[in-house]
């Protein structure tokens, strides 16, 4: 449903009207990369993140980034962040008040790393909630700043499905080129191999 511009939820842009995500303790680095979506759509992710440092930052695209920042934080975080005079500021004290200094980073990516690797996927899973607790880690360690190649996912994908799977996982391993291949489409997949086995399963009943 739209709303008009005025609207506290949403800025409107021609006949779009961005709803800002709201910030919560724990979900920072997906709120993360949809606020700089949202920033980039308008224009004003420059003054977030300047191209080089001696990018000058046109006040008008600052306040305006800075309103998008205030948009979607919640009120308990606005006396936190209401000494800072630009978007930049507050952007990076919103990400080392969540995720920390350099230190701290550098252990929560280990950490990070360590869940990701002993990720099993159980029988009694679905695909799809399996790629989200994937997905999720995955997304919290790029937000931290971390490379993590897309083809390392896929194969960590595939190690991590159980033997109802191991045949089309085999197969993608075998004759598919796994460094080009994303995510999504080994997600697409295994899930029509899910399909598969479900409609098997009701005609045996």
């Amino acid at each position: 449903m739209t709303g008009n511009s005025g609207n506290n939820n949403g800025q409107k842009e021609g006949q779009l009207t961005l709803h800002y995500p709201m910030m919560s303790r724990d979900n920072y680095a997906a709120w993360a990369i949809k606020m700089r979506v949202f920033m980039l759509a308008q224009g004003v992710w420059d003054a977030v993140e300047p191209r080089t440092s001696n990018t000058v930052v046109d006040p008008k695209r600052d306040m305006m980034a800075l309103a998008t920042i205030y948009q979607g934080i919640p009120e308990d975080l606005l006396l936190s962040l209401s000494e800072k005079k630009s978007a930049k500021e507050a952007w990076d004290a919103l990400k080392t008040m969540f995720m920390g200094t350099d230190k701290v980073k550098t252990a929560r990516i280990q950490t990070l790393k360590t869940e990701f690797e002993a990720l099993k996927m159980k029988e009694s899973e679905e695909i799809d909630q399996f790629t989200v607790k994937v997905n999720n880690i995955v997304s919290t360690i790029r937000a931290l700043g971390d490379t993590i190649e897309e083809s390392y996912v896929v194969k960590k994908l595939l190690r991590a499905v159980p033997s109802k799977f191991l045949q089309i996982a085999s197969t993608l391993e075998q004759f598919g080129d796994l460094e080009m291949m994303t995510v999504e489409e080994v997600v697409g997949r295994l899930k029509a191999h899910e399909e598969r086995m479900k409609g098997h399963e009701e005609k045996d009943d």
